[in-house]
C-alpha cells in the first residue's frame, strides 16, 4: 500500500487547493495541519493523520505544548513531519509575542501571557518575573527574574522589585510568575505575598498594577478578577 498524497484526495478533501480558493481561515485546524504534514502514510491519509494529532493531543494546545521527542514518538510522524509542526507552532508563537513587543503596551492580562507565558509555561520550577512599565503602560525592557524556586513556591523580596524599578525609573509593575502544576489559581500565599509588595510600592511610589499567575495554557489575573480591589 502506498503513501496517500494531498494531490491524489478527491477536491474536496485537498487542503492545499482549499486554502487557496476558499482562504485560510475558512480551514478546520486539521486540514492546516494536514497541509504542514503533505503526506499521510500506509495506513492513513495526511488529513486523517492531522485528525488523529489533534486527537491524541487535546487540540491545539496541547499541540503546542509538545516537544519535538514528544511528535516523533507518535505513530506515523517522522523528523521532517514533526519538525514542520514545531516550526509552524514556534512561528505563530513569535508572531504574537513580537506583536506585542512591538506596541510594547500592556492593556490587559492577555498581553502579559502573550509576552511571557509560553515560556513560563514550560518552566518545571516557579519563576517569578515582573515587568516594569512608564507612565503611559509601555514596557521598559524585557521581564525581569525576581527568582526562581522549586515546584510549589518561590521566595520573593519585595526589595528586589522595587529596586530594579527604581534604577529603570518605572512608575508601575506587572507580577508574573508561573504554577508548574498547571493550575494558575492563587494559593493563600501568592495573595499574602501580592499585598505586601502592592503596600511596599505604596510607600515608595511604585503602582502594582497586576499580578498574572500562569498555568497550563491559562492565566489567572488578579486585577481582572477583583482580588487587587482591597
Amino acid at each position: 500500500m502506498s503513501i496517500v498524497r494531498i494531490k491524489d484526495m478527491t477536491p474536496d478533501d485537498r487542503p492545499r487547493e482549499r486554502i487557496i480558493e476558499i482562504g485560510s481561515k475558512n480551514l478546520s485546524d486539521y486540514e492546516l495541519i494536514a497541509i504542514l504534514l503533505r503526506t499521510g502514510n500506509v495506513q492513513e491519509s495526511a488529513i486523517g493523520l492531522a485528525q488523529r494529532i489533534l486527537k491524541e493531543k487535546n487540540g491545539l494546545h496541547g499541540l503546542s505544548k509538545s516537544s519535538a521527542r514528544e511528535l516523533l514518538q507518535m505513530e506515523g510522524l517522522g523528523d521532517a513531519k514533526a519538525a514542520s509542526l514545531i516550526a509552524a507552532l514556534e512561528l505563530g508563537r513569535r508572531i504574537h509575542q513580537r506583536g506585542i513587543e512591538n506596541r510594547g503596551i500592556i492593556r490587559e492580562a492577555s498581553d502579559v501571557y502573550g509576552l511571557v507565558g509560553e515560556r513560563l509555561r514550560a518552566e518545571q520550577q516557579e519563576v517569578f518575573e515582573v515587568l516594569f512599565l512608564d507612565a503611559k503602560n509601555k514596557v521598559l525592557g524585557k521581564s525581569h527574574e525576581i527568582s526562581r524556586g522549586g515546584l510549589a513556591s518561590c521566595p520573593v523580596d519585595p526589595a528586589l522589585i522595587f529596586r530594579e524599578g527604581a534604577l529603570r525609573n518605572s512608575l508601575s509593575v506587572i507580577l508574573i510568575h508561573n504554577h508548574p502544576s498547571g493550575d494558575p489559581h492563587p494559593s493563600r500565599e501568592d495573595i499574602q505575598l501580592t499585598y505586601r509588595i502592592v503596600e511596599a510600592g505604596e510607600m515608595i511610589g511604585i503602582k502594582v498594577l497586576d499580578h498574572v499567575i500562569v498555568g497550563d495554557g491559562r492565566w489567572i489575573s488578579f486585577q481582572e478578577s477583583g482580588l487587587l480591589d482591597v
